[in-house]
This record gives structure tokens, sequence and C-alpha cells, in this order.
């Protein structure tokens, strides 16, 4: 699928420069996508006007493509508002989250383009780097982000965007998308990387969970117990009632906690029982 205005963007620009495998593969249609969708009579799956993307079907694969588009966030840590689609790509960077992320790669030729002037570099060096000092407080989720990259890659947070997020970790809004951080946490402890939790902890990321949390140091042996929710096993020692769970991780959850108190029987979900042995070696 090729267009002199379609470009690659983001994560698959950056894992085929660092020669790793990519998750999913996003566009960018400099313009209208849901137009150019049409335009080009693809099998659209789906539009969403508002925020001017499209979902086709080609080639017996779902493609998400997305038009450049200015964001604002007046209301801090939730979905952003759109304020404009179809900008230039130079406006279309500036919602993204960090240098790594913000590469464009035109369909056509392959011509990478680094309008930070950073990415490139950054990905040279491993290091993370926010586009603007308002960027956590925007979108806390980005630290767990930052975090999950810097795990998966190795890569190390610049000094200011380092200490941009110490500041908003000592002033945290906890009016914020609950549904956005657990997203993050899903994806970054899904790694099932000790590091993630131990840096979780160090830097006090975990405080974005809410007010009044309190941290657990866990044995790096929990990266031994496989379980169908690796998320959950770190995770299930914080107050997570902020978080819309679903019914199979509420049951595990409310499981472990019956252990507390009671032994475990034939309808005892496995990963309940995982959990409450890592519970008894943990540190609270």
């Amino acid at each position: 699928m090729k267009d002199k205005n379609l470009y690659f963007v983001g994560g698959i620009v950056r894992d085929e420069i660092l020669g790793a495998a990519s998750f999913d593969t996003d566009y960018c249609y400099e313009g209208d996508a849901i137009s150019f969708a049409r335009s080009k009579g693809f099998n659209i799956l789906r539009e969403n006007p508002a925020f001017g993307t499209v979902r086709i079907e080609k080639d017996g694969k779902e493609i998400d493509i997305a038009s450049t588009r200015v964001e604002t966030y007046p209301k801090k840590g939730h979905l952003p508002k759109v304020e404009k689609i179809g900008c230039s790509l130079k406006e279309d960077v500036l919602r993204r989250d960090f240098t790594i992320n913000s590469l464009y790669k035109r369909t056509t030729d392959g011509e990478v383009i680094d309008f930070t002037g950073k990415g490139l570099n950054d990905i040279k060096e491993g290091r993370i780097t926010v586009l603007h000092d308002e960027s956590f407080v925007d979108d806390p989720t980005r630290i767990i982000r930052a975090l999950k990259f810097s795990v998966r890659f190795g890569f190390e947070l610049d000094e200011r965007t380092r200490q941009l997020q110490t500041e908003y970790l000592d002033n945290i809004n906890y009016d914020m998308s609950y549904h956005r951080v657990k997203k993050e946490l899903v994806e970054t402890f899904n790694l099932n990387k000790y590091k993630a939790y131990e840096r979780f902890i160090s830097e006090n990321i975990y405080k974005l969970l809410g007010e009044n949390q309190e941290s657990c140091v866990l044995s790096d042996k929990v990266e031994q117990f496989d379980v169908i929710y690796p998320w959950l096993k770190y995770m299930a020692f914080f107050n997570l009632e902020k978080f819309e769970l679903t019914r199979a991780e509420k049951r595990i959850l409310e499981w472990a906690e019956r252990l507390k108190t009671e032994a475990p029987n034939n309808n005892t979900p496995e990963e309940s029982i995982i959990i409450d042995k890592i519970r008894r070696e943990c540190r609270c």
C-alpha cells in the first residue's frame, strides 16, 4: 500500500531501525485518512470521524490509518481533543509521546523523516526523550510507557525527561483516565520483566495507581511463574479499585484474598494460588 502522502509512523519505524520485531503497523496519512480510504475503494471496516481514523481490510489483514491531526488536552490526564484533522506532518508530530516514536517513513520511497531532529540519534544512543515539558502533565500514562520502552530496549530516560517524571510523581493529578493507565500497565508487565517492577517501585511510578498506595518488594522469582495474566501477579498487591477489571481478573483477585484466611479447593484458580505464594514471600 503506497501513496506519496501515506507514511509508516511510530513503533514500526523505530523497530525497523533497531532490527527488532514490531508488534503492530501504524500508518499515518497526511490529510484526511477516511477520504483517502474511500477514494482508493478500500474495504472499510470502521470509521472514526472524530479522530480521523479508519480501519480497512487489505490482503486478509486489518489495517488502521490515522489522519494527521492537531490535539490539545483541555482536561489533563484524559483523552485529547482533536482541534484539526488533515494538518501537516510537522504539526502532527507534536502529539507524539517520545522522539523515538516520532519518525515517519514514506511508503513510496522509504525516506525516514525526523521532524524533532532527535529521534534517530536517541534511538542510536538508547535514550527516551519527551517532546515538550508538559508531556507527562497532558498524559501521565506516558510515564508507564517510558518504563515499558526502557525495559524492552534497554533505553534510559534523558536527564530532562527524568526530571519531569520526578516532578510529576511528586505532584500527581489523580483525575486521570484509569482505563488508559491499566492498558499501559498490562502492556508493560505482560513483558514479565522483574526489572520493570523494580523501577516501578524505586522511581515511585506505582503512585500513579491512586492515592495512599503502599509499595511491596517482590522476589525476582516472580518472573518464573507461568500465568495467563502476567500483569496481575505484579499488580495484585496494590489497591486496584480505580481500575475496570474483567470478570476473570476479579475472580483471580477475590480468590487470592480468600487464601489469606482459608485453604484452596478445587474451585480455586491456579493464578490465585500463585499470587498467594508470591504474597507470602514479599515484603509490603
